[in-house]
């Protein structure tokens, strides 16, 4: 995960994210690396803060990183081996890979064919008397339909947990997601809307109780020095880490909004070739941290993909392999259900590159190299 590599137009820029600004927090980290206070330091509690404030939760937790994050969220709820969690089949491999960490078993529901998010019709069916949670992903930074994934879930006795890694600030029937439920996981690695410059996670939640067996777990178990209560784990946000994401926190509801404008030109300029886009719902719903086209086979993806990468758009495939099929988390309840549509949207899908700095220029690059591989190709008919 780098800078541009030398595209000319990049998916990442990192450095536009500091313009205007990076003197005060240089300043900040100068101030702080003499000081000391690198551990849970008071802009760790500074930022929970803000963060919990902007969300709309009572309590913000941070860890280091969106893995432990969910890690963390199954232990404290008692999730572990002879449980199972159900999730959505189109992930990031950390979703699942929180599950089979706690010794539970992942079951997969597949994903809808419209805005690839889990299939909530399909989701009674994946529980069983071992199923204890349900992780609701927000896909590509389109919230999922929280407050029915809530009602099912309390139907059938299982708690409900958020994984927001990318779809920080993006609402659900106009509630931030993350607030709704047992507990809201957060990613803020450097591809993310809210980035901080390195690891970094959070977890937020309504309930006190739970708050504090959280804090106890990312910091050994243990309430104050050298004594333990539970078997905890070192899984603090750096303050550094929690400096950065200060810094740029006040500028994230502006940036996700370049993102959806950017989104939105891409579908107007694209919109008369053969390709598909994630549904976006309803204004606030989707925060294009990814935003995702879709061909109509995977020989058309890959060579549209190939002929991007050629023409210097930083284009790249997510997700290429559905969970229920990654090795590593290989098990009979893998294959419990089928997955059609997370198999094809894995064959099919490409994200193009979507940033708050992206300008005008980029996007006409990004458009005419991707109106240019359908023009050569007229006449030849859909790939088979």
């Amino acid at each position: 995960m780098g800078g541009s590599g030398g595209f000319r137009v990049p998916k990442y820029r990192y450095p536009a994210q500091f313009e205007g600004g990076e003197r005060e927090l240089l300043s900040r980290i100068e101030e702080l690396l003499l000081r000391g206070g690198y551990v849970l330091g008071q802009e760790v509690a500074e930022f929970e803060g803000r963060l919990a404030g902007y969300l709309g939760a009572a309590h913000a937790v941070g860890v280091n990183s969106g893995t432990d994050a969910l890690i963390l969220t199954l232990d404290a709820l008692g999730i572990g081996p002879g449980d199972e969690v159900v999730t959505v089949a189109n992930s990031f491999h950390a979703t699942a890979q929180a599950i089979a960490r706690r010794g539970a078993t992942p079951v997969y529901v597949d994903c809808r064919d419209d805005d690839f998010l889990m299939d909530l019709d399909q989701l009674p069916a994946a529980f069983t008397e071992r199923t204890r949670a349900v992780i609701l992903v927000h896909m590509f930074g389109k919230a999922a339909d929280v407050p029915r994934a809530r009602r099912l879930a309390h139907d059938a006795g299982v708690t409900l947990i958020e994984d927001c890694a990318q779809a920080i600030g993006a609402r659900s029937h106009g509630v931030r997601v993350g607030t709704a439920s047992a507990a809201g996981c957060w990613s803020f690695a450097p591809s993310k809307n809210l980035a901080a410059a390195g690891d970094a996670g959070a977890i937020s939640v309504q309930d006190g109780e739970l708050a504090e067996r959280l804090r106890l777990l990312r910091h050994f178990g243990q309430p104050h020095q050298n004594r333990h209560e539970i078997l905890g784990y070192n899984s603090r946000l750096d303050t550094l880490q929690a400096l950065v994401l200060l810094h740029k926190l006040d500028r994230l509801d502006a940036w996700n909004a370049r993102r959806a404008e950017a989104a939105a030109t891409y579908r107007e300029r694209l919109a008369g070739l053969p390709l598909r886009f994630q549904h976006p719902g309803e204004e606030g719903e989707h925060v294009y941290h990814l935003f995702q086209v879709r061909a109509r086979s995977e020989q058309e993806r890959d060579g549209l993909l190939e002929h991007l990468i050629a023409s210097g758009i930083d284009a790249v495939v997510r997700y290429p392999v559905p969970l229920p099929h990654q090795p590593a988390l290989a098990s009979p309840a893998a294959q419990r259900h089928p997955c059609p549509v997370a198999q094809e949207l894995s064959r099919q899908t490409l994200c193009l590159p979507i940033r708050p700095d992206l300008d005008a220029r980029e996007i006409g690059q990004v458009c005419d190299a991707v109106t240019g591989y359908f023009t050569s190709r007229a006449g030849r008919g859909p790939s088979r």
